[in-house]
């Protein structure tokens, strides 16, 4: 006894006295490798501390072993600590003992006793492994956590969870392996379930719940009610229109929705964000009367035109036909871009349909009626040719204002059987407005009627028996077309050539060869001459022209015509 005492100073109360004397009560017998006993601290020194196990054997233990997680060492003596005894002596004749082992084996006691009792235990995740993650529980001891039982739904970044604290189910234990694997899936199915049975007890049709967005598809989003989820098509998300319903939400989105049906049965819930907001269309006919200027922002742009946000949830449509009066806009993002800011006005409200037509051309003044105000029938108007066709040219009167010409119009005599042999795209002309069509805002113009027509002055220019040198111009099976003077022409049918019988034109005249004819018929009507040479075979007066001037006749010469100009123009171009 006195050794003991001599061995286990500052005790300093009964109490420790009767602890330690308590200790030495242990016969050798208890003292058994392998095994859990609890000893009394009897010394602490620097780097080591003393501990009675009892049967008058010591053991010494690292300081370390007592230091809790801050570092800070939680020892003194007449502490009670339970240690592993690993050998009952060592060749120092000083039994070895951990009270670390002992830590462990008491963790592993404990956990078995509460996986048998199947209870909850809480743990850290520290590290990504093979298969899953690690999990830090009671003790420091490491549990497996496989990537199926992580959460509901896989996740893929398993890494952003490293560091967490959450509750886990033990589904798999094995001390002599040390293998434990722990859930947390299990644990949220049953709190899914539970939340589910009270959602399902209040949940009914037109009731407004909160709900969180847990994915987000390309027709909708699935939104967690608690325990049971709805869907939210995008077609109820929002009273405007929704590219896609990341537009709207994202996961993670605490939201206020309405539920519209509830199946059951089937446990189908379609749920509708919009309906929680009054609908904007109600008031669209007051708000957005026809006629009215409005603002609005460019949200999205079609081949067809541009969807213009005027508020929120009410969009309408500038269509690509108004978007200028003047510009053939082939895209209209040749016009306008996503964002921008317009002015346009209202052309056109359907409640029924929720559409509402905008305009941007008309801002600005209608071509169309400055036009009218400034233009009459029979005005003189200049401009460039813009475009040529197989039927007339289109000239440019004002700015968004074309008059078309047709090849009919362009000469009082010329045979023209393209407008391109007398004219190009962008040359200056001067036209008649022949008439104006307001129903089509459509104007026709006229070349010639810039000049006389000479059919009111030939039938008395060219009278009946007048004698003429004229040119052949081309010949055909049934005569020879003749020029009396530029634009003027003639025929000479194959009858009126010779008093003998004329099989072949070419065989009497020639194309370019001048001869003489009388003219025979004028029909001003039809725009006819007739003429004849063989009626001057054997009369001696065919060559007296000086008897016509002297009875007052003019010379086709004395004057500049329409033919004239075009003949000129016909020359430049062949030259």
């Amino acid at each position: 006894m006195m050794d003991m005492m001599k061995s286990t100073p500052n005790l300093n109360s009964m109490d420790d006295f009767e602890a330690l004397l308590d200790s030495t009560m242990h016969s050798e017998e208890t003292l058994q490798e392998g095994r859990i006993v609890t000893g009394l601290v009897v010394k602490v020194g620097k780097d080591i501390v003393v501990v009675d196990v009892g049967s008058k054997s010591e053991g010494e233990l690292p300081i370390g072993e007592f230091a809790d997680t801050a570092g800070a060492i939680q020892v003194r003596v007449g502490d009670r600590v339970d240690v592993y005894l690993e050998t009952l002596e060592n060749d120092r004749g000083i039994i070895e003992i951990s009270k670390e082992k002992a830590d462990k084996m008491k963790v592993w006691d404990e956990i078995s006793a509460a996986c048998e009792r199947d209870e909850i235990i809480e743990g850290t995740i520290s590290q990504r492994v093979k298969g899953g993650l690690s999990v830090s529980i009671r003790g420091g001891v490491k549990a497996f956590l496989p990537g199926s039982q992580v959460d509901l739904r896989p996740i893929r970044n398993l890494e952003r969870l490293i560091g967490e604290t959450h509750r886990f189910k033990v589904i798999k234990f094995n001390k002599k392996r040390g293998n434990i694997v722990l859930s947390r899936r299990a644990l949220l199915e049953q709190e899914r379930d539970q939340m589910k049975e009270k959602t399902l007890q209040k949940l009914e049709e037109g009731i407004v719940v909160e709900g969180i967005v847990k994915n987000i598809t390309e027709y909708g989003a699935f939104v967690d009610l608690g325990g049971i989820d709805g869907l939210l098509h995008i077609t109820d998300m929002s009273w405007g229109r929704v590219g896609h319903p990341s537009e709207v939400l994202k996961v993670g989105d605490k939201v206020e929705v309405k539920v519209l049906k509830y199946n059951a049965e089937t446990e189908r819930v379609s749920l509708g964000l919009k309906q929680t907001r009054n609908d904007p269309w109600a008031e669209v006919d007051s708000l957005y009367p026809i006629g009215l200027k409005v603002k609005g922002k460019v949200v999205s742009i079609t081949d067809y035109g541009a969807f213009v946000e005027l508020d929120h949830g009410i969009e309408g449509l500038i269509h690509v036909s108004e978007m200028s009066w003047t510009k053939r806009v082939k895209h209209p993002s040749k016009i306008l871009n996503v964002a921008d800011e317009v002015d346009c006005v209202v052309l056109d409200v359907d409640t029924t349909n929720k559409r509402i037509s905008l305009g941007l051309k008309q801002l600005e003044p209608h071509p169309w009626e400055s036009f009218i105000e400034k233009y009459r029938p029979g005005d003189t108007i200049k401009g460039k040719i813009r475009s040529i066709t197989d039927y007339g040219i289109f000239i440019g009167i004002e700015e968004g204002i074309d008059g078309m010409v047709h090849k009919t119009d362009l000469s009082w005599t010329q045979r023209i059987n393209h407008p391109s042999e007398l004219f190009h795209k962008g040359e200056e002309v001067e036209a008649v407005i022949l008439s104006i069509n307001h129903e089509e805002q459509k104007v026709s113009l006229g070349i010639k009627q810039l000049y006389e027509d000479p059919w009111e002055r030939i039938p008395s220019d060219y009278a009946i028996s007048r004698i003429l040198d004229v040119k052949v111009i081309k010949i055909t099976d049934f005569g020879a077309f003749v020029e009396l003077e530029p634009g003027i022409e003639g025929l000479v049918h194959v009858s009126e050539m010779s008093n003998e019988h004329v099989d072949d034109p070419h065989k009497v005249v020639a194309e370019g060869q001048t001869v003489k004819a009388e003219v025979i018929s004028i029909d001003p009507g039809e725009r006819k001459i007739g003429l004849s040479m063989k009626s001057l075979i054997g009369r001696d007066d065919e060559v007296d022209g000086a008897s016509f001037l002297a009875q007052g006749g003019r010379a086709a010469s004395d004057r500049a015509t329409l033919g004239d100009l075009l003949a000129s123009k016909l020359d430049k171009k062949t030259k």
